[in-house]
């Protein structure tokens, strides 16, 4: 059973996140998140890849439906925004725009899913930012990318 002193807030955003004393973070907005999925209105595909599994470093793919699947396409790496604490790469809310960028500027996107402060406190999100970066850069060949 835990403590009046554990449950003390020591730091608390409003509206956003709370740190307990025992280092409990309890999140209060952008916590919902949505799985890869084949969108029936634009055809878009996603899906999930480790990047990294000793830091749990992940992304979400979404390839755009083409009707010339030999054709090479621009490559987006996209950081959502959340000051490196709010949401996730799987929030509905970015994953509803990556599919709609995805088919409208007929792209492939990596969204990179870093890790969140405050538990992982800075430098962590950048290094996983630059960690991403470099394995889609090794996923790179001569006839395009792949994932």
């Amino acid at each position: 059973m835990s403590s009046t002193r554990d449950e003390e807030i020591v730091q608390e955003f409003p509206n956003f996140i709370r740190v307990y004393r025992d280092g409990r973070v309890e999140r209060l907005a952008g916590t919902d998140t949505v799985p890869p999925s084949t969108n029936p209105e634009t055809g878009v595909q996603s899906k999930d890849v480790v990047i990294d599994p000793e830091t749990s470093l992940s992304a979400r793919l979404y390839i755009p439906k083409t009707p010339n699947p030999h054709r090479k396409l621009p490559l987006l790496v996209y950081f959502y925004g959340g000051a490196f604490c709010v949401e996730t790469a799987f929030s509905p809310s970015y994953h509803n725009y990556l599919n709609s960028l995805t088919s409208k500027a007929n792209v492939v996107v990596v969204s990179v899913d870093y890790r969140r402060a405050p538990e992982h406190p800075l430098p962590i999100p950048y290094n996983d930012s630059w960690a991403a970066v470099k394995w889609v850069a090794s996923h790179s060949t001569a006839n395009g990318w792949y994932g």
